[in-house]
């Protein structure tokens, strides 16, 4: 016998898999490595693979169980695991298959009635309860002292001072009162209703942990979900917040392979989810009571209350904050940051969640030009338009590192003060290193950094004055039409304190200009306060999205490379080619069909034709689009 290493994604060796698991009553499911064990005739008659840290499709034939072979193929797995770096393992089996693991080293974590979750290895989960013990450790040694507690970095203790207690609902602390709750949420992104339930539920408790799910399948990342969590909280003295567990079970994490019913499959993950919170993280929080808000319309998560109310001693629910009859929800944010409703998500979310929403809606609005296809001579879903270093692939790694800077600059320009120009230059500096280092060294979007994160900390300081000064400030403005007015403005005085540039495409196109005043670089532009984009190309994109035009923006593009001057293209090419461009812009845009755009992406690509600098203001107006209301 001998073992084989099989390449799950490959198409004949993956069809090997699945043949053998399915004669072992197995369905195939997602791995990265597979071991298989076969005969002196090369017939597989064990195997078992790996995803991450996670053991999965264990198998062997039942004319060979018996013979030791599933302790070889599991001290293989074991043994590649570490080797890619994971010091323990789990895996999820039957539960008559515990008895089997126990022999192999492995222990019990959590159990449902359809399957176990067990693991082997050094750390584990007895490191994450040692972390939970030491938090509500600590949170003793606070109150026996008498003094306020201050965040601390390992713990991410988080404690100020409660405020607007509500005297309809639960009553303070009586002698019958539980010492200490936990709420457990994923908050995509936090909003008032999460707030709402943690301020209901922390009246009832001495002490109340808010665990934030750690799995990212969130729009939102994980830590920024975790710091609008805390940003949120922190008027209230005795809520902490902490960091969710690396054991979570969810429909992304839990396999299914060996399940009779997939019917099954959601009620097991609960299950499981709730005794490993019931064997572990209870007890190392020494908490009694789980705090939970009710569901009306999620299938799932009523589902998930209602075991929890069967699993748990102490379950209470709090009715859902609403605003307009509707329940306040994250999904309801998300569908208004799809549709650029600024003025609903206000109503939605506390001051310290806008941040993170207009950082998303700027890295959403790039996306959305990279995605836009077909496109004169740039890079898009097709091709690599007149690009010979970049695709699409690279572009999305850029959008993708540029996303934690725009937060530095939302939560910079979040302030009552104007950001300086030496705080923005910092973090864009810091911004482009990483992209360029994401990107081996190519200018993906070294423009639109620029002028995405102006626009970034204007928006977030509006935002910031109109929280500070409300009922003013929305007295004082006629709708959106003075939103973007006063963005403007201050994106003028944001670039005012930006010193002339060299080096740059925009400084080279207007020496090879024969310096010509007519040519505007972007620094240019920004001091101005992109006039031709709030006066223009603004109100031409909302009108094409209000007519909900399929073509809105292709059509938004060419009327930016209508009126731009495209420092882009002048580099590349000459002020003659970039005239041509304009007029070619128009005349597609009077007459638009998308055969006629397709053939001047070739003609483009073939000519070196780039329209850069149109293309970062597409995503410009895209982004200024989604804040205006």
């Amino acid at each position: 016998m001998e073992i084989q290493t099989l390449n799950p994604t490959i198409p004949r060796q993956r069809q090997r898999i699945e043949a053998f698991l399915k004669r072992n009553g197995l369905r195939f499911d997602d791995m990265h490595y597979y071991a298989a064990i076969t005969d002196d005739d090369g017939e597989m008659i064990a195997g078992g693979g790996l995803k991450g840290n996670v053991i999965k499709c264990v198998a062997v034939d039942d004319a060979h169980k018996g013979e030791a072979i599933a302790n070889t193929l599991i001290s293989h797995l074991i043994a590649h695991a570490n080797k890619e770096g994971h010091s323990n393992v789990m895996l999820f089996t039957k539960p008559k298959n515990r008895q089997l693991f126990e022999s192999l080293s492995f222990r019990l974590l959590a159990e449902a009635p359809e399957a176990v979750l067990m693991e082997t290895g050094i750390g584990g989960i007895n490191n994450m309860v040692e972390q939970l013990k030491k938090i509500k450790e600590e949170g003793e040694v606070c109150k026996e002292n008498n003094q306020e507690c201050k965040k601390e970095e390992k713990t991410n203790l988080n404690i100020t001072t409660p405020q607007h207690l509500n005297p309809s609902t639960p009553q303070p602390l009586t002698t019958t009162t539980p010492l200490r709750g936990v709420v457990v949420m994923n908050c995509n992104p936090f909003t008032l209703g999460h707030r709402y339930l943690i301020e209901q539920a922390a009246k009832q408790v001495e002490r109340l942990f808010v665990m934030v799910v750690k799995e990212d399948c969130s729009l939102f990342a994980y830590a920024e979900r975790k710091a609008m969590v805390e940003q949120g909280v922190a008027h209230l003295k005795n809520v902490t917040v902490i960091d969710g567990s690396e054991y979570a079970i969810s429909q992304a994490t839990f396999p299914t392979y060996f399940l009779k019913r997939l019917d099954d499959a959601a009620d097991t993950q609960m299950l499981l989810d709730l005794d490993l919170f019931r064997r572990h993280i209870a007890p190392a929080l020494g908490t009694t009571v789980r705090f939970v808000g009710t569901e009306p319309t999620d299938r799932l998560t009523r589902r998930y209350n209602q075991l929890m109310h069967e699993v748990l001693a102490d379950v209470r629910e709090t009715a859902r904050l609403e605003k307009e009859g509707n329940a306040v929800s994250a999904s309801r944010v998300r569908k208004a940051m799809e549709q650029g409703d600024m003025s609903t998500i206000r109503q939605l979310v506390p001051p310290t969640t806008i941040p993170y929403i207009i950082a998303h809606l700027a890295t959403q609005a790039l996306q959305a030009e990279l995605d836009t296809t077909p496109k004169p001579g740039l890079v898009d879903k097709d091709n690599n338009g007149a690009h010979r270093d970049m695709d699409y692939a690279l572009m999305q790694r850029s959008i993708d590192t540029l996303h934690p800077y725009f937060v530095k600059l939302a939560l910079l320009g979040c302030t009552d003060a104007m950001p300086t120009h030496t705080s923005i230059r910092d973090i864009g500096i810091e911004a482009e290193k990483a992209m360029l280092s994401a990107t081996n060294g190519v200018n993906t979007h070294k423009g639109a950094l620029f002028s995405m994160g102006l626009a970034v900390v204007a928006a977030a300081h509006e935002e910031r004055k109109t929280a500070a000064n409300e009922e003013q400030i929305l007295k004082e403005r006629n709708g959106g039409e003075d939103v973007l007015v006063s963005l403007q403005t201050t994106i003028k005085a944001l670039a005012a304190s930006f010193p002339d540039t060299n080096g740059t495409h925009g400084s080279k196109a207007k020496l090879l200009s024969k310096g010509t005043t007519a040519i505007k670089g972007a620094l240019d532009n920004a001091r101005e306060g992109y006039e031709m984009l709030f006066a223009e190309w603004l109100p031409f994109y909302i009108e094409r999205r209000k007519e909900r035009d399929a073509y809105t923006l292709h059509k938004t593009l060419l009327r930016i490379m209508c009126d731009l001057d495209d420092t882009n293209v002048i580099y590349r090419t000459n002020l003659a080619t970039a005239e041509e461009v304009k007029q070619e812009a128009r005349a597609l845009l009077d007459s638009f069909e998308e055969v006629v755009l397709k053939d001047m992406d070739r003609r483009y690509t073939a000519r070196n034709i780039s329209p850069g600098g149109a293309a970062d203001m597409l995503s410009l107006t895209i982004f200024i689009g989604s804040i205006q209301t």
